[in-house]
């Protein structure tokens, strides 16, 4: 994350940053990473009977309204605990500080441990510390006069000299950092330095949104579209990116993003538009969205009244949004409209394959990102297969052969890359020989022979992630798949070696909507007229027909039940020709009689029950997971065996 300085001329700040002795307060041991379970952001550190009813929590709801994790000692401390200790630790796990400094601030002890603690955390951990002078001015922080002098001076009396002395220098460092002065901000008026303070804050804590490390030839693309943005950022502009999957028009989208995201308050990404939408209704889009731009959730009925919430809360704000992957011209009439409903200076960045959207919705500006010239896809191919920008001198011809069959497309040369990393001369030249095979130099029959070389329970692993569990925790499906004998441990470890799938920070599974769409087609080649002798069914429209028909059948293995808006009640007979079903995601609202289930199931992820769950109505003797996160159900499961969450 940047750290950047206030660069807002109507921000009254105060001095430069400099630092002079240094406090030493004494480390408190933190028992867990996270305080009760929480991750704060920025602590709060004030003097209650100054500022606690009137100017510190205006700030406090105004940061939490902003959707900022605030620590705050009264909201957050628990009866029986220890009051400094808990609070020190608190502050290490914030990445701002902001010290309320008013008239009798340093008449806590609490308050002056907590200054200390936070200095010590900016120059060993690198935290931010932003201190408002409430009242007070800096100079009496400096030289200790007035009622900052006076309770010093009260303090030296009963507590240690050495003590007193590391808190006296706290209050002369803190005095030159750069913060506010609250009578020097809008002639002394509160609301105008909140709001100051909250955008502050939300600049600093921006998240940028995660780019792969292994790019090529991004700068003169990402140049390019910036040409097409107002510098000055006087008018609203929407900006289309296109061209076919797997080129790169998200990374560039969100590249453009980061790039951008520091000159606006209000900002948004919605992602996989055209997945989200099929699933869970542009609705559920437009929720995301307007939850992004205003904080707080909002009820969203139908399209129309989405729209409504949109154009009417959102013109007073200027914007910064990107729209991913859509495929569907009223994606973008529901998101966006023509741009008219944000503040003048709005940037709107679309991705999709498909032009024709962006000609009749009447998106004035576009983009079209082009494939990597042979020069750019050896480096990206040499990445992948070598760990470095150029392929090794024995493999210089070979490795030029290998990219001249993939067509400057940057999936294709991650997944071949990494494919070919260690292996022999012999495997090099006879992927060689199959892709020049390929037709056209097609994407998905360069896939597939990545996908050719896996054993058939890592197919079997990817084959599920590509149709279910994209964005899912990796940790219930491998339940399920070890239940399987997948061994998912080697399974998942070859698929990220191979580019395959990628896991984040947070353990969850992704896929390029690429690959996520090679391995569905995977599925419907298996039998393209019938749905029922397929393995997996994830599509609602499809997978009901079959149930409704009668027509289960014992090649299915697995099942989503899945739509927005959904409300049905489910016959166990239904499911009774599934005799191979292994894995059930269900998140109608609904009525099941379990005995009735296939008794195969391994993993169920039910979270439309509606009813009071009991789990003597439960028979699944196979089933490992047990997913009612989202249901409206209490559990009551007390089967060995079984992981519910």
């Amino acid at each position: 994350m940047k750290k950047r300085e206030p660069t807002d001329p109507e921000d009254p700040v105060y001095g430069a940053s400099s630092s002079s002795t240094s406090p030493h307060v004494g480390d408190h041991e933190c028992i867990t990473k996270k305080p009760k379970g929480n991750d704060y952001e920025v602590f709060l550190s004030f003097r209650g009977e100054d500022t606690r009813k009137g100017f510190t929590d205006h700030l406090y709801i105004g940061l939490v309204n902003a959707g900022i994790h605030v620590f705050k000692d009264e909201n957050e401390l628990y009866g029986g605990e220890e009051i400094g200790p808990e609070l020190l630790c608190s502050i290490k796990q914030c990445k701002i500080s902001i010290p309320i400094i008013s008239e009798n601030y340093a008449s806590s002890r609490w308050c002056l441990c907590e200054l200390a603690q936070m200095l010590k955390c900016k120059r060993r951990r690198g935290q931010m510390v932003l201190p408002i002078f409430y009242k007070v001015e800096p100079s009496q922080l400096r030289h200790l006069i007035g009622s900052l002098g006076d309770a010093i001076d009260a303090h030296k009396e009963n507590l240690d000299v050495k003590v007193v002395k590391e808190w006296e220098e706290a209050l002369e460092e803190v005095s030159s950092l750069k913060g506010w002065e609250s009578d020097k901000v809008n002639r002394g008026h509160e609301g105008e330095l909140v709001k100051i303070v909250v955008r502050k804050v939300m600049s600093e804590l921006k998240i940028q949104l995660t780019i792969p490390e292994q790019l090529v030839g991004i700068d003169d693309c990402v140049q390019q579209v910036m040409s097409l943005i107002d510098a000055k950022f006087y008018d609203t502009r929407i900006i289309g990116i296109y061209g076919f999957g797997g080129i790169g028009k998200t990374t560039l989208a969100k590249v453009l993003y980061n790039k951008l995201s520091g000159h606006f308050e209000y900002l948004s990404f919605v992602a996989n538009i055209r997945e989200t939408s099929r699933h869970k209704g542009i609705e559920c889009l437009q929720k995301h969205l307007i939850y992004d731009i205003l904080r707080y959730p909002h009820d969203v009925s139908n399209v129309d009244d989405g729209i409504g919430v949109i154009k009417s809360r959102f013109t007073s704000k200027k914007v910064l949004i990107l729209l991913d992957d859509i495929d569907d011209k009223n994606q973008l009439n529901a998101l966006a409209g023509d741009g008219s409903w944000f503040q003048a200076g709005s940037i709107v960045i679309v991705t999709t394959r498909n032009k024709s959207i962006l000609d009749e919705t009447g998106v004035g500006y576009t983009y079209q990102l082009n494939e990597l010239s042979l020069n750019q896809s050896l480096v990206l191919f040499s990445r992948h297969a070598f760990r470095k920008d150029f392929p090794q001198s024995d493999y210089r011809i070979l490795s030029r052969d290998v990219v001249s069959t993939a067509g400057g497309h940057p999936l294709a040369l991650e997944v071949i890359g990494s494919f070919l990393c260690g292996k022999s001369k012999k495997v090099w030249k006879d992927t060689s020989k199959k892709l020049k095979k390929v037709p056209d130099k097609k994407v998905l029959e360069t896939l597939s022979i990545s996908y050719e070389a896996l054993d058939h329970q890592v197919q079997q692993i990817f084959l599920d992630i590509a149709c279910f569990f994209i964005g899912s925790s990796k940790q219930s499906p491998t339940y399920m798949w070890d239940a399987c004998d997948f061994f998912p441990e080697n399974g998942i470890e070859v698929l990220c070696l191979m580019s395959l799938i990628k896991i984040d920070k947070d353990g969850k599974l992704l896929m390029h909507n690429q690959m996520r769409d090679f391995g569905r087609e995977i599925v419907r080649l298996e039998n393209q007229k019938e749905p029922q002798g397929r393995s997996r069914l994830w599509i609602y429209e499809e997978a009901i027909k079959v149930l409704d028909n009668n027509k289960g059948t014992g090649k299915i293995e697995a099942l989503r039940l899945d739509k927005f808006g959904c409300r049905r009640s489910y016959a166990g007979e239904l499911f009774k020709e599934l005799t191979h079903l292994r894995f059930l995601h269900e998140h109608c609202e609904s009525c099941w009689r379990f005995p009735e289930l296939a008794s195969s199931i391994k993993m169920a992820s039910m979270g439309g029950l509606s009813f009071e769950f009991h789990s003597a109505n439960f028979h699944l003797k196979k089933l490992v997971v047990l997913d009612l996160s989202g249901s409206e159900i209490s559990r009551r499961t007390g089967e060995d065996g079984v992981h519910s969450r």
